[in-house]
């Protein structure tokens, strides 16, 4: 009996771990931010669709926007442009002909100051100026925010849901800022994205001589070119 006893007293100890361990995993599934939670960033888009996006952080390189925008004309391409609002303030007429060209216009914050430095309050008037001054030059309000540096935890995206804006990133980074070769622009371009990808670029030299050759190959594989909000299925915000 006394045998019988502790093998049973060992599978209620087995059958307690089990349920404490289905509990906790049902637990689990409820606090997991389900797939499209607005409060997560967007590195990709809606899959299945065959729709990449270009973007395009600026703030500086005003020199190259207007052979970036003469590309994207001639080719029929709208790219999305996060600006800042020091570029945005000293180049307002680019600003305009972006937006009058029909590419969408992003927030990357009125200065390109880290985000995990600023507090609650800070991050929100990044926010916020840059956008009164986008809507003051274009017309136009903005929805997405771009991270200067990148930088993004869930307190950031937080910050920028509470302000009505969704926080997109990147699938593909080309390290234009760094200006390598042309050649190697578009294998970080082509070669890294796939079906949802955001490609992420600046306004250099060899990202204006490498754009041709990327909407070319990306549209020889099937893709189709699109804004941010497209591509994550948010154009009527």
């Amino acid at each position: 009996m006394v045998v019988m006893n502790r093998n049973y007293s060992r599978y209620l100890v087995i059958i307690a771990l089990l349920s404490g361990l289905i509990v906790g995993m049902l637990q689990y599934q409820l606090v997991v931010p389900a797939a499209g939670n607005q409060l997560l960033p967007y590195y990709y888009g809606t899959r299945g669709k065959n729709q990449v996006a270009l973007t395009f952080n600026v703030d500086w390189g005003q020199e190259f926007i207007p052979s970036l925008l003469q590309i994207m004309k001639g080719e029929n391409v709208k790219a999305t442009f996060f600006v800042t609002g020091d570029w945005s303030s000293k180049f307002p007429d680019l600003l305009k002909i972006m937006a009058d060209d029909g590419h969408e216009i992003g927030n990357h914050g009125y200065s390109h100051r880290h985000p995990v430095h600023l507090n609650n309050q800070q991050l929100a008037e990044l926010i916020n100026k840059n956008e009164d001054l986008i809507f003051n030059i274009t017309g136009k309000r903005t929805a997405l925010f771009a991270p200067p540096y990148g930088e993004v935890d869930d307190r950031i995206a937080r910050v920028a849901d509470n302000l009505g804006y969704k926080t997109i990133m990147w699938s593909a980074d080309t390290i234009d800022w760094q200006r390598p070769s042309p050649q190697i622009i578009v294998q970080r371009a082509v070669n890294k994205v796939d079906d949802g990808g955001i490609i992420l670029m600046h306004p250099t030299r060899p990202t204006v001589q490498a754009l041709p050759e990327i909407i070319n190959k990306l549209q020889n594989r099937g893709f189709e070119i699109v804004t941010v909000s497209r591509l994550i299925g948010d154009e009527n915000r």
